[in-house]
């Protein structure tokens, strides 16, 4: 029966590879469709009433209505929505809100999300991985076995009647098709528990004797429940576990620093799939081994890009993708079928291919280091890092750092808090070649290190094992989405943590 399933999802997936690459090999046509529809839409809403969309037909007018938004712009038309109120964002009924935490004035951020994106956004990037590694891995068998979901909880939005709110991965498992539900582990009354604690040892307990064949989830909380399940059943690595497993599909943060940890407790060579889905949609997939994403342009989101150096500014130039060009940081705009418009997606990016559309996440526009004028980018810090663990024959669970201020004549520097897997034989000898390798990496960074007249050597805090994980049970964000900030350029977060190490 199951190889009968294989068989037939592998015939269904692969159908889409060609409607794929004629949005590709068409971006600029695909991509004013997705303006011109949703643009129609919009203007049955109130936002649309409000930006005087009824009289706008082109795009330079479309910028010129309606203004760029951030999370706690576009709020108040959020709230509305929370209330019960519908047609206020997208024309269409919304019950259901993805939770994100973010960097607003806000412990979290709730993101409405449509049928129209689920179906059209969410479940079309879920199956477009999965058609990629078909088309590309002919003799996959991934559909013979089990899928592992690791994922959030969801809510009870108590403003509204029929209301929900939790994770995105909880909003995509409660509107799951029946063959992906009959096709993943655990059984959703486990998926869906909302004390992480208590999923955790629920989902060892009824993962560990099935035939996983494939894992998708966060790094960080994927590798916890990895090591869970090999203390459970005492083994020395995941593949004795599950034989058949073939497949993690992996998104959320970079996956560059756990590569090596992967590898080690996993025990053989598997393959590995990024995807780039948000709260807000889903917008890349990884459809080889490699580093860049391909830009998915008919899943109803209409990007629009601000090149960095510009971000700042009262009125940004904001492109679309025929305007891009290789090798510019450029924010991230969206236009989406949930009803978010012009909205800054928080992420940073970078084009290294434009036929068809290959890019890599570089950064956030609110995670990065520049005190000094240094522009210290997560990009960086994870290459090195991932550099740095082969170099020192060690293994970084977590990591966070933030500035530490010029004061009484003393030069600045960055202090990171570190968590190990397994210690470097010398932090001294490990911080020093972060240092350097930072220094190799941008020239921002280095001229500001230079004669250390300005930026002084890293300091390192090495943080007691579980730190991080309490961290984020203080602050009630264990499980599903939630990471802490790598890089920030003010010390609340590294403060609260070096406290909590202290107190360990």
């Amino acid at each position: 029966m199951l190889g009968f399933v294989n068989s037939f999802m592998s015939w269904y997936l692969k159908k889409r590879i060609s409607t794929i690459e004629f949005s590709f090999s068409h971006a600029d046509r695909v991509q004013m469709e997705v303006f011109e529809k949703l643009l129609y839409q919009a203007r049955k809403t109130s936002f649309g009433r409000d930006h005087g969309l009824s009289n706008v037909n082109t795009l330079d007018e479309y910028r010129e209505a309606v203004p760029i938004f951030e999370y706690d712009d576009i709020k108040p038309y959020i709230n509305r929505v929370m209330l019960g109120e519908q047609k206020v964002l997208w024309p269409e009924e919304i019950n259901w809100f993805a939770k994100s935490s973010g960097t607003t004035s806000d412990k979290s951020k709730f993101i409405p999300v449509s049928y129209d994106a689920l179906e059209e956004c969410q479940f079309t990037g879920s199956r477009d991985v999965l058609a990629y590694y078909y088309h590309n891995n002919p003799e996959a068998k991934i559909f013979q076995g089990k899928g592992l979901i690791i994922g959030g909880s969801h809510e009870v939005n108590s403003l509204a009647e029929n209301s929900f709110y939790g994770d995105l991965s909880a909003v995509m498992m409660n509107n799951m098709p029946f063959i992906a539900n009959y096709l993943a582990t655990p059984s959703m009354d486990i998926a869906l528990l909302a004390d992480w604690e208590t999923k955790m040892e629920r989902m060892v307990e009824s993962t560990h004797q099935e035939n996983v064949t494939n894992i998708s989830g966060v790094p960080s909380w994927t590798l916890l429940l990895l090591q869970a399940v090999l203390k459970k059943t005492k083994a020395k690595n995941i593949i004795e576990v599950w034989p058949n497993l073939e497949l993690y599909v992996h998104g959320g943060v970079s996956f560059l620093p756990y590569r090596e940890q992967f590898k080690e407790i996993i025990g053989k060579e598997i393959a590995y799939r990024e995807t780039y889905n948000a709260s807000e949609g889903f917008f890349g997939v990884q459809d080889l081994e490699g580093e860049d994403m391909l830009l998915m342009l008919d899943y109803g989101v209409f990007y629009e890009f601000i090149p960095l150096d510009e971000y700042e500014k009262e009125k940004p130039r904001t492109l679309w993708i025929n305007e891009v060009e290789i090798g510019t940081t450029y924010v991230v705009i969206i236009n989406t079928n949930a009803g978010l418009w012009r909205y800054v997606l928080g992420d940073t990016i970078k084009f290294s291919s434009k036929n068809p559309y290959r890019f890599k996440i570089v950064g956030r526009t609110k995670s990065f280091i520049n005190a000094f004028g240094e522009e210290l980018m997560v990009q960086d810090t994870e290459l090195a890092i991932a550099e740095l663990q082969k170099k020192h024959n060690c293994l970084v669970a977590s990591y966070t750092a933030a500035p530490v201020y010029l004061k009484d004549g003393q030069t600045g520097r960055h202090q990171w808090a570190i968590e190990f897997d397994k210690e470097p034989s010398s932090i001294i000898d490990f911080g020093e070649d972060l240092d350097r390798k930072l220094q190799n990496l941008n020239s921002d960074y280095e001229s500001k290190r230079e004669g250390s007249m300005v930026l002084d050597t890293i300091e390192i805090v090495v943080c007691r094992r579980g730190t991080f994980y309490n961290w984020l049970k203080a602050n009630q964000k264990l499980g599903g989405q939630h990471k802490i900030p790598k890089l920030c350029n003010n010390r609340k977060i590294i403060t609260e943590i070096l406290k909590i190490n202290e107190d360990t």
